[in-house]
């Protein structure tokens, strides 16, 4: 088998038809700050689509992932909300306005928070390994899990190919955020790699060194199953815990502070409680050098960090060795982080060889920026062959996809408008096309009685 033929394909994730600010993420800076604007669905879904189809034009390889069932009337129900959809929603707005916006949320679009990955050169038996992620530290997300399931097992059926394991208990001890607090480091992609566990807290002997502002949403418990699920040794694994100051300033995700691609980890010097020790266990264990990219305070302020997602980019590899980093529009609005891109990152002894800058402003006043709205997949050539359904983007599924969002959405939501039961409509219609459009089954719960 060819390296060549092994790549990384991003699954980026569909805005869904009822992207809102709501305020819901405790901790994420940007949406606490944004909660109440009217936000443009339409608007979000074209911009993420558009990210995709400028990577997929420049070689990159690209799938999408559907969004979720919005508003989750299920949950309505289990919490005690009875009659039909429209007393429901009529219920829920006036008695628990928050629930409502909770069962309405679009998180799903992040879909690096979709679960962990393992590559089948990593795993013991072969096989890529999926393990969606629990997402319990937040009522909104909590939903989220039975439906990725789905979703994954739709796509990554082939059981010759891919292996699918159970979400972590939903416990505090067992808190998990996905590949949002993972990175896999590697030479090339297909080449052995080590696996970067990043936590917040532990749950069985914790205590110290965990943050007293904002919420650690990963425990090392998590990691560590996870790791276990996918087979992954002691030789494969690292465990390393984020900065307790960086979640305080709004770093509720590693990959808010650091991201890491091939060889190459660029981070901010706050991203790790013990950066040396950290450092020199990659180096350790990873069969080729590790390229650490260290950005430091007296470069671009936590504050900096926080407001222009610079670390949640999108860091790409390139034919020719170099790599190509996508960042978000607001890292241009601020002086430091632009300086620091072209006079550090760029001009410095490492492979980022070319800044991309990307609109995704819907997103990003919602909290997540380019590389929250990707999962990474490392895929052999067979297994890319092996995929179900139409999920990798060529010219005619960004067509149809955008034709899609063109017909469906709304391009101005309100939180007001949650309650209007056109819009559960709206969304089961749309969904029910979306999944006929991609070929992936029944995956909603309204599409399986």
């Amino acid at each position: 088998m060819s390296l060549n033929s092994i790549r990384e394909v991003n699954f980026d994730g569909l805005v869904g038809l009822t992207h809102n600010y709501s305020g819901l993420a405790h901790g994420n800076v940007a949406s606490m700050s944004h909660g109440g604007l009217v936000s443009n669905p339409k608007e979000g879904a074209l911009q993420g689509l558009a990210k995709m189809k400028s990577l997929m034009d420049a070689g990159y390889a690209q799938g999408v992932l559907p969004p979720q069932q919005r508003p989750d009337l299920g949950a309505l129900r289990d919490l005690g909300f009875t009659g039909s959809d429209r007393e429901m929603l009529a219920r829920a707005a006036k008695q628990a306005p928050q629930l409502l916006r909770a069962v309405c949320s679009a998180s799903s679009m992040w879909t690096a928070n979709a679960g962990t990955i393992t590559p089948s050169v990593d795993a013991p038996d072969g096989r890529v390994h999926f393990t969606p992620a629990n997402l319990q530290s937040s009522f909104h997300r909590y939903l989220e899990p039975k439906t990725t399931g789905r979703v994954l097992q739709a796509i990554f059926r082939d059981e010759q190919h891919f292996a699918h394991h159970p979400v972590l208990p939903a416990t505090p001890a067992f808190s998990d955020e996905g590949a949002a607090n993972h990175t896999r480091l590697c030479g090339e992609y297909g080449e052995p790699g080590v696996h970067l566990f990043v936590y917040g807290r532990q749950a069985f002997s914790g205590g110290r060194n965990e943050p007293k502002r904002y919420p650690a949403r990963q425990t090392l418990e998590a990691s560590q199953a996870v790791a276990r699920q996918h087979g992954l040794s002691d030789a494969q694994t690292v465990f390393a815990q984020q900065h307790p100051e960086a979640i305080d300033a709004g770093v509720f995700h590693n990959d808010v502070i650091a991201v890491g691609n091939g060889p190459v980890l660029l981070y901010h010097e706050m991203a790790f409680l013990d950066e040396e020790r950290t450092l020199d266990e990659l180096r350790a264990k990873m069969s080729t050098p590790l390229i650490p990219v260290r950005v430091p305070m007296e470069a671009v302020s936590m504050e900096d960090a926080v407001a222009s997602y610079l670390f949640n980019s999108q860091l790409l590899s390139n034919p020719d060795g170099t790599m190509t980093l996508v960042v978000p529009s607001e890292c241009q609005e601020r002086e430091a982080v632009w300086n620091t891109i072209q006079n550090f990152i760029l001009a410095g002894n490492n492979p980022i060889g070319e800044v991309i800058v990307k609109d995704v402003k819907q997103s990003m006043r919602n909290g997540g920026g380019p590389a929250c709205l990707r999962l990474r997949v490392v895929l052999t050539e067979a297994e890319r062959a092996a995929l179900t359904g139409r999920v990798l983007l060529n010219d005619t599924l960004y067509s149809d996809l955008t034709a899609w969002v063109n017909r469906h959405y709304r391009d101005r939501l309100a939180t007001d408008d949650l309650a209007d039961p056109q819009l559960a409509t709206e969304v089961l219609t749309a969904l029910d096309e979306l999944t006929q459009l991609l070929n992936i089954g029944s995956v909603y719960p309204f599409q399986q009685g």
